[in-house]
């Protein structure tokens, strides 16, 4: 027989333990400690199955069940995307590393100083899946306002360039990373960007002087070609002896240098494509005498020749030496030789002019003789003539004024 125990009346009563209650989730919105969380179930688009999605952090249930709904809404639209807590400087570094491959070196180092000096200082801190348009527009405002140095006004086009770069940043977070729903530099206010035409350029006369006074120096033949061809100046310290026929009477453009942090990078051309320039008869002329020039350096440097071992693999332009010119050279020489021109003969003084103008003197002349605007282009490297309308639109209204009397005198002459 077994003895129940009892308890006797100085001993305690057992007392059973109270369970805790566990966290209630009501319509997928619960508590978590001290905030509040809610769960919804978003279909994969690539596999079809349905997988429960947490989100939490929310102070009150009432702000977990408004985002709630709003996620619910996106998951059905299938526009729901993850939360997630990357800043916009953190998206912005990785994403200029992984699109390093992508871009011209030269663009990429602008890409680079844009985000650091003039993105990152500003909204580097907000959480990219917090950035709003009206913060995008703002901080356009505030670029432009005070966002130079000693609290300057950046220029229009040094906006559009921060524009360009957050547009194709956030489009990537979009389309490539999905870690935004929508792009909110599409929907913010966008800096007003006038297009700048290009100024008075010199007449015929003028770039003739020019040309003249630069005869005497070694890189005369530069000026002369640049001039001629309408070639940008990273292109033409791009070409190698092998780019040029005489016989032929052309070159063949195919890509361009620059200096970035002190090394000479060579890439494509601007549009990406490579084109070739027909030649005149003079300047073949003096393109054989700078290759003589060029040949005599040669001999002069013996084995400190610095270029390549074959004549053809030489650069155009080089120095005494062989070594490729860099760009801000003949940039300075032409200022240079115009100051110089101008302190000996006054009577005849240039008006001063950088040399991305001989460019714009050779489309202009072009499109003022009749030249079709298609033609010009091609010379140009433009990748749409359209390009070329808009940044010459005045010289195509000049002729736009003549064609009626060019229409009258041949009516008139029949």
């Amino acid at each position: 027989m077994t003895k129940t125990a009892t308890a006797t009346p100085d001993e305690p009563t057992p007392r059973k333990r109270a369970k805790k209650s566990k966290p209630k989730l009501r319509d997928g919105v619960m508590k978590r400690g001290a905030t509040w969380s809610y769960v919804i179930r978003v279909k994969d688009p690539e596999t079809g199955v349905s997988k429960p999605r947490w989100v939490g952090g929310f102070a009150t249930e009432e702000d977990a069940k408004a985002a709630r709904d709003e996620a619910r809404v996106k998951a059905r639209r299938g526009e729901y995307i993850d939360r997630n807590s990357a800043t916009v400087a953190e998206y912005l570094d990785e994403w200029i590393e992984a699109h390093a491959v992508e871009i011209k070196p030269k663009t990429l180092a602008d890409y680079r100083h844009l985000i650091e000096r003039h993105i990152k200082p500003h909204i580097g801190g907000l959480r990219l899946q917090a950035v709003r348009p009206a913060r995008i527009t703002k901080l356009y405002r505030d670029l432009a306002t005070s966002g130079g140095r000693g609290g300057k006004g950046l220029s229009p086009r040094t906006v559009a360039y921060v524009h360009a770069v957050l547009r194709k940043a956030f489009g990537d977070a979009v389309r490539v990373d999905q870690l935004l729903a929508s792009n909110p530099v599409e929907r913010a206010k966008r800096p007003r960007m006038q297009l700048r035409e290009p100024g008075k350029v010199w007449d015929a006369a003028q770039l003739r002087t020019f040309l003249d006074v630069a005869k005497e120096h070694r890189l005369s033949a530069f000026f002369h070609l640049a001039a001629y061809t309408g070639a940008r100046r990273g292109e033409l310290l791009n070409l190698r002896w092998r780019d040029v026929d005489l016989d032929g009477r052309q070159i063949t453009i195919s890509g361009s240098a620059a200096f970035i942090a002190g090394e000479r990078i060579e890439g494509t051309t601007k549009s990406g494509r490579s084109r070739v320039v027909s030649i005149d008869a003079g300047t073949v002329q003096v393109l054989k005498a700078h290759r003589q020039r060029q040949n005599a350096d040669r001999l002069a440097a013996g084995e400190e020749w610095k270029g390549a071992a074959g004549k053809d693999d030489d650069y155009l332009f080089t120095t005494a030496w062989g070594e490729p010119i860099h760009p801000d050279t003949v940039s300075s020489l032409m200022a240079s030789l115009i100051a110089r021109h101008n302190k000996a003969t006054p009577a005849t003084a240039l008006p001063p002019a950088r040399l991305h103008d001989l460019r714009h003197i050779h489309a202009t002349m072009l499109l003022l003789a009749g030249v079709p605007v298609h033609v010009v282009a091609a010379r140009l490297g433009h990748a749409d003539p359209s390009i070329t309308l808009r940044v010459y639109a005045h010289v195509i209204n000049e002729q736009l004024v003549e064609a009626a009397d060019i229409f009258a005198k041949q009516i008139t002459a029949a």
